[in-house]
């Protein structure tokens, strides 16, 4: 016999990288929209122009689950091609690019800075093709996994973009509501 590993310690050691990589892909998610305040209700995002092709705020809940579930099995799939000539590259290019990912969140709606936003996301774009082409050269299903999300940020970056067009007063100052403390 000349396999390193059996067909069912290849499901098995799939198993196990997408139980951690999945859930831990997906609350680094969701802790950073949540920890910028990146919720519909933001009150500074609220008064901005949104351009004609802003999608319903809810698919932003939607589709972000679901994509960070995609990228955690694309993960956990190229974690386990142990002899796969690019597989550290191409994890390295992967967790660069979710870095950029998690950072445009307070980025864009904590700190309101709509412009370093877009060079956020511009550098995501191209970290996340490199990604995918990585990712596509170590497992192809698991470069295939990654094309919805390479999609939706291709789009988010024009959103950004959008709303920087729309908006450009807003970029850099704080929210324009205020709070008036009377004491008696």
């Amino acid at each position: 016999m000349n396999r390193l590993a059996s067909p069912a310690q290849l499901r098995a050691s799939f198993m196990r990288w997408a139980l951690f990589v999945v859930p831990a892909v997906l609350l680094l998610g969701i802790l950073s929209g949540r920890a910028a305040g990146s919720a519909a209700g933001n009150p500074w995002f609220a008064a901005l122009e949104k351009p004609s092709i802003y999608p319903p705020p809810v698919t932003f809940g939607i589709v972000w689950p679901i994509l960070y579930v995609l990228m955690g099995l694309a993960l956990a799939l190229v974690c386990t091609a142990w002899g796969a000539r690019l597989r550290t590259p191409a994890i390295l290019a992967f967790v660069v690019q979710l870095l950029l990912n998690l950072a445009w969140s307070p980025i864009f709606f904590a700190w309101h800075q709509i412009s370093n936003a877009l060079y956020v996301l511009l550098a995501l774009d191209v970290m996340l093709l490199i990604t995918v082409v990585l990712f596509w050269k170590v497992r192809t299903v698991a470069g295939l996994m990654l094309l919805p999300y390479l999609a939706w940020v291709l789009f988010a970056t024009l959103l950004n973009w959008q709303v920087l067009q729309l908006n450009p007063q807003a970029d850099g100052r704080p929210a324009s509501y205020a709070t008036q403390r009377i004491e008696l």
